[in-house]
């Protein structure tokens, strides 16, 4: 079993567009959705949740007020402002730090867990899904990214699936670590703009780090064909194979607003051959040891 994650340097490069239609072209293969703060792969797959997990990812103070003597140590100490005038605890602004459990003289707070998103295990026509959603405001995303992960292997060992595939979160951050550790390959997606060639340079930088073995694919290169070209040198200079070129098609728009992968939308279109090319390519390199 080979786990591949699709990753960017940023948001809106066209990754979890290419994730779907990936999700499509592959047989016996699991999903995992692993951008939790805002996951998006879902519009395009429509999962059916077969079974939810409450996510305890952080901890609230709780102020016992029959034990509280309003002395206002813990306010003092607070440095989230998370402890209102009449000794109430801000959900939103409190950390769960527990700098107000220690100072508290009469041990009236305590810390408790709290839900801070949910888990999906879900049905797709394309297979199984892992995907999560994190509540607004709360922290702690690689854990529920691992989380994620974790649920993705369960299944395809249940299942005998040859290959996970992630869609990642963008960045270089937590979440983006917790999805990219102990996978076979990355597929860098990228754009050719300058801040497209920087950010590149980031993930592959990370990718590195944890040597995991990178593909790169050029999202709508022939928006500006000279800053393509850049990266095509650039991956040649570093060694770094170039396993699509994808051409920028409005179809790709049209079948996002339909909802559906763009190579089960427009399978005759240019951009599904060049991301059936691209499966391909990644396939044979991963079959092959490459990943």
């Amino acid at each position: 079993m080979k786990q591949l994650t699709i990753l960017s340097g940023k948001g809106g490069t066209g990754k979890t567009t290419i994730t779907a239609s990936l999700a499509v072209l592959a047989k016996n293969a699991v999903i995992a959705d692993c951008d939790v703060d805002a996951p998006d792969l879902h519009m395009l797959l429509h999962p059916k949740a077969i079974k939810t997990q409450e996510f305890k990812g952080a901890k609230l103070a709780v102020i016992d007020e029959s034990e509280c003597t309003k002395c206002g140590l813990c306010r003092e100490k607070c440095r989230f402002d998370a402890i209102t005038e009449d000794f109430k605890i801000d959900p939103i602004s409190c950390e769960g730090c527990g700098v107000c459990t220690i100072t508290c003289p009469v041990n009236a707070i305590t810390l408790v867990e709290r839900i801070s998103g949910h888990a999906y295990v879900s049905k797709t026509k394309y297979g199984l899904m892992a995907h999560a959603m994190l509540s607004p405001g709360e922290a702690n995303s690689g854990k529920l990214v691992t989380l994620v992960r974790q649920n993705a292997r369960i299944l395809a060992e249940k299942e005998h699936s040859d290959i996970i595939i992630i869609d990642g979160p963008p960045g270089i951050g937590c979440p983006v670590i917790a999805s990219v550790t102990g996978i076979d390959a990355g597929l860098l997606v990228t754009e050719p703009t300058m801040s497209g060639i920087h950010d590149l340079e980031r993930a592959l930088q990370l990718l590195r780090h944890f040597n995991v073995s990178p593909f790169v694919c050029v999202n709508v290169y022939d928006i500006n064909e000279d800053n393509a070209e850049k990266i095509v040198r650039f991956c040649k200079e570093n060694d770094i194979e170039i396993v699509g070129k994808i051409p920028f098609n409005p179809i790709v728009t049209e079948a996002m607003v339909n909802g559906k992968p763009t190579v089960e939308y427009a399978p005759e279109s240019d951009v599904a051959e060049e991301i059936e090319k691209l499966w391909e390519k990644i396939l044979s390199a991963l079959k092959h040891g490459s990943g």
